[in-house]
């Protein structure tokens, strides 16, 4: 176990990591970063967002919503479990990564393979779905122009959520949003895997199914 985690932490930190009790060790950091995959301490699959934001959304998470996601992975299953009465609509570039996801997700949730753009309409896939969604996730590639999409896919209380939402080539699409309304409630700190924290966002408006 050690060994793995020093591939990924300063020794500093190893004996306050090492302690049972620690926040890294309840929140089965040591697990992911050595499975290189996001997972909980019981080996379940959490989405690769910031602790803190995964938790404040897990709370409020409705079983019949309906979830975009730009991105696939854990978060997908996750977000299957949480909106088991409802769907999880997943948009994936990677060809590869899409064989190995679907075979993985339930009924419930639809893969889909897009190329970018130009050969194909990765960002703009979004808009053959004629349904709005209660939340849409931007973790994947193309982030600004999948930003341009969004808020015209989400319903009336409909939420985004920006992962790696600290860089700051990442701003136009922040303004451009702040611009049609939405204001932004950032999680900074840890998450899985990574040694190093980061951020992830919650873009919203006024009277949110996120009751922000």
């Amino acid at each position: 176990m050690l060994r793995c985690v020093f591939r990924h932490v300063p020794f500093f930190g190893l004996l306050q990591l090492a302690q049972r009790k620690s926040f890294r060790h309840r929140m089965g950091w040591f697990r992911s970063a050595c499975k290189g995959m996001s997972v909980a301490n019981d080996n379940q699959p959490i989405p690769w967002y910031t602790y803190a934001s995964a938790a404040f959304l897990k709370d409020r998470i409705r079983p019949e919503w309906s979830v975009f996601e730009y991105g696939s992975g854990n978060s997908t299953l996750w977000w299957a479990e949480l909106v088991h009465k409802g769907k999880v609509i997943s948009c994936e570039h990677e060809a590869a990564w899409y064989e190995i996801m679907r075979d993985r997700v339930p009924d419930h949730v639809e893969l889909h393979y897009q190329a970018l753009e130009p050969e194909g309409n990765y960002s703009g896939f979004i808009t053959r779905h004629p349904n709005r969604f209660d939340v849409i996730v931007i973790d994947g590639r193309q982030r600004l122009a999948c930003a341009e999409y969004a808020s015209g896919a989400l319903k009336s209380g409909g939420v985004i959520v920006w992962d790696n939402s600290d860089r700051e080539d990442y701003r136009p699409g922040f303004d451009l949003l702040q611009q049609q309304g939405f204001k932004r409630l950032e999680f900074t700190g840890m998450g899985p895997i990574n040694s190093m924290g980061w951020s992830t966002s919650i873009l919203y408006r006024p009277n949110n199914c996120l009751g922000i």
